[in-house]
């Protein structure tokens, strides 16, 4: 009996791996975002009742950010959470989809645009021709900048070295600026050495956890874009593997991945905001209506830029420009 019990216990085991898969993400361990990741590889191991087995993988540990997509592809990870401006060569409509510059702010409009209005087939076939499964996407708050020296005006973004990849560093050009594309864990040295003069990050949160403000004090009034909207991506491959319920469960846990972004991120955002500015965190002076309409000129024609890249990018422009 006590055979039969061992014999019965392995063979749970095994059946409860039956799917090992390794997620990698953007941010460091300990960070507020790296705790979503953490918690959406728990839930599709709880949700498939341990069939699928998730090794959350953080920042630098494996996976450069840079290399984060084609590891999806080859399958080097299973899943990923990329920053698509890092990858707007291999995948255009990724750059299209995070959002240009001068997007809305509103998640309800957002979640239309992605579940309503047909952004979703056009990302599924973007990703799915180049090996990925495209899941639930996730939104995250605005993007700012911050700066080691103080922006009264636009004019002073010229000559400065911005870590701006993707369509934010094409609009930073068109201001004069230097575009620079690093992975997040590089921005604090960058920073303090003088590499850079300034850096977007993918919200306020990014800049609080980077400790960003102790070797660059200052913030941009306007925000580059009022909203990012970022993808979970799965090896196909991989993906073909799972049976149907496994599938669900999967997508079930990037639904709830990206209701704890939502709500998590704007409570964040604030209590970033606040502790920031107690370690000495300046604001720039309001914008002139003269900065303004410079800051509207800058994003003038990517759209235009971005639906050449590809049929992709084609496509959820003409969806964008239908809807605006």
């Amino acid at each position: 009996m006590m055979l039969a019990a061992g014999a019965s216990l392995v063979a749970e085991t095994a059946a409860a791996a039956e799917h090992n898969w390794r997620f990698s993400n953007l941010y460091g361990r300990g960070t507020a975002f790296g705790e979503l990741y953490e918690n959406l590889g728990k839930n599709i191991e709880e949700l498939s009742d341990g069939e699928i087995k998730v090794q959350v993988l953080y920042s630098g540990e494996g996976v450069g950010t840079q290399g984060l997509l084609g590891a999806v592809k080859t399958g080097l990870i299973t899943m990923g959470a990329p920053f698509q401006s890092m990858h707007a060569g291999e995948l255009p409509a990724g750059v299209v989809e995070i959002g240009l510059p001068g997007g809305t702010a509103d998640t309800d409009e957002l979640y239309d645009l992605f579940h309503n209005k047909g952004w979703d087939k056009v990302l599924e076939k973007a990703y799915g021709s180049q090996g990925m499964v495209w899941l639930e996407p996730y939104i995250q708050p605005p993007v700012y900048i911050i700066t080691k020296k103080p922006i009264n005006s636009v004019e002073d973004f010229k000559g400065m070295k911005i870590r701006a990849p993707g369509a934010y560093g094409k609009f930073l050009r068109n201001l004069g600026a230097s575009p620079v594309s690093l992975a997040w864990s590089e921005i604090y040295t960058s920073l303090a050495t003088g590499v850079i003069d300034g850096s977007i990050g993918s919200n306020m949160i990014d800049h609080r956890d980077g400790n960003h403000v102790e070797v660059a004090k200052y913030m941009y009034k306007l925000p580059l874009a009022g909203a990012q909207v970022l993808p979970i991506v799965v090896n196909r491959n991989a993906w073909k593997k799972l049976d149907d319920d496994q599938k669900a469960a999967v997508r079930k846990a990037t639904e709830i991945h990206a209701k704890e972004q939502l709500e998590n991120s704007k409570k964040w955002e604030a209590e970033a905001v606040a502790e920031m500015e107690a370690k000495g965190l300046k604001w720039s002076p309001e914008p002139s209506e003269a900065d303004k309409a410079a800051w509207k000129a800058a994003g003038a024609g990517l759209y235009d830029e971005y639906a050449a890249k590809d049929k992709y990018s084609k496509q959820l422009i003409e969806i964008l420009k239908k809807e605006s």
